[in-house]
């Protein structure tokens, strides 16, 4: 069957293609931040450089800032979760010759055998039921990095309407493709973030702010450092299992304020592009799985502020409260441990693409001052979140 997404698409300005020259220094693998200008718009793009030539793996893959993209607020659309009602022995998906192996009892599971890139419809189906069910399974030598950004475009937008982020770096012409970058020997914006904090470990759920929150994330590795570029990821629906029946009692029916206003004065600060003005909107707390039923929590330290209809105090304690709860066996990895269940740790080995369902998991980096990496994200809205019931 088609996309079943009925969508409005806003309006995107038409940009002149800016000429993009850069001069590189004789220098080690780094990369050097320039600002390009014309009459409109204003480009900062990122490249790699090495022994005075442009050196980089996949060039149609990095990032540029575009201070002349913006883009009017989003519209409500309608969503259909194309999990629901796939085919539960995943015959078009896992076919002869692939392999499939858990990661942790209740969240991760890695494939081998199977190319993303070729699946027919019943199989993408069939992938959004195994996302759901697994929250994060990791597919391997993928083919995306040899494919132009518009087939990574095609691919993501059968599960959803692509989310163009409001800050981040992207390919040029493709605002849609979020892009991790950064090189060594220079400083970038996990350095700025990071800068006043004692732990790089900030749990997080992506732009958890929107009126509509992304529902899926396709994450594909292109490149990593020697050291580090893994990333964690902790179940929500284990947490929310954990808890005291009372206290899930208590937390139903509780709303919470999301907001990227913070995060759009962080980039204007540092001359970032905002391609969107910052919205904050009301998420309960405890979210219901569209496709598998499962309760989990809908809360996070990255954009989370305040629990609507509690006094400052009476809400930074239960928020505090839970933010421990989500991030406290964030140290054990291994499959064997009694806390494994909720939180583990993923090679980030290219190449390979990691299927995500973000309505179920926080992650955070573990960044990496070594070398250059690169890593793509495609991320997919979903529909409007309603309060979840015992």
């Amino acid at each position: 069957m088609a996309p079943s997404v009925q969508e409005i698409v806003p309006e995107v300005p038409s940009v002149n293609p800016a000429k993009l020259i850069a001069i590189a220094k004789e220098d080690a693998p780094a990369i050097i931040e320039k600002e390009f200008k014309q009459d409109t718009p204003r480009v900062k793009r990122q490249i790699e450089v090495a022994g005075g030539k442009t050196d980089a793996k996949y060039p149609q893959y990095l990032p540029t800032w575009n201070h002349g993209q913006k883009y009017p607020p989003w519209k409500p659309f309608e969503h259909v979760e194309h999990g629901k009602g796939a085919d539960p022995t995943f015959k078009d998906l896992l076919k002869e010759g692939s392999k499939i192996q858990k990661l942790t009892p209740t969240i991760g599971s890695e494939v081998t055998g199977v190319q993303l890139s070729k699946l027919s419809l019943a199989g993408k189906d069939q992938l959004a039921l195994l996302v759901a069910q697994r929250k994060v399974v990791a597919f391997r030598d993928q083919d995306l990095a040899d494919l132009p950004p518009q087939e990574a475009l095609d691919f993501g937008g059968y599960f959803g309407r692509h989310h163009i982020h409001p800050t981040s770096g992207s390919p040029e012409d493709f605002p849609e493709l979020h892009i991790v970058h950064r090189g060594g020997g220079t400083s970038s914006e996990f350095d700025a973030l990071l800068a006043g904090r004692n732990s790089s470990a900030s749990w997080h759920s992506d732009v958890s702010y929107e009126l509509q929150p992304p529902g899926t994330t396709f994450l594909y590795i292109f490149d990593t450092p020697e050291v580090g570029g893994d990333t964690l990821f902790a179940n929500q629906v284990e947490a929310y299992n954990r808890l005291s029946e009372p206290l899930k009692e208590r937390l139903h029916g509780l709303k919470a304020v999301h907001s990227g206003f913070e995060q759009a004065q962080f980039s204007r600060d540092r001359d970032g592009v905002v391609r969107r003005e910052p919205v904050k909107h009301e998420h309960p707390i405890v979210r219901t799985h569209p496709a598998t039923g499962e309760k989990a929590l809908f809360i996070n330290q990255g954009f989370t502020r305040s629990i609507v209809g509690l006094k400052k105090e009476e809400s930074d304690a239960l928020l505090g409260f839970l933010y421990n709860h989500i991030s406290s066996s964030s140290s054990s990895s291994s499959s064997s441990s009694s806390s494994s269940s909720r939180t583990f740790e993923l090679s980030s080995s290219p190449p390979s693409q990691f299927c995500c369902d973000r309505k179920t998991i926080h992650l955070p980096a573990i960044p990496s001052s070594q070398l250059i990496h690169l890593s793509l994200r495609s991320t997919l809205s979903k529909r409007f979140l309603v309060n979840s019931k015992l």
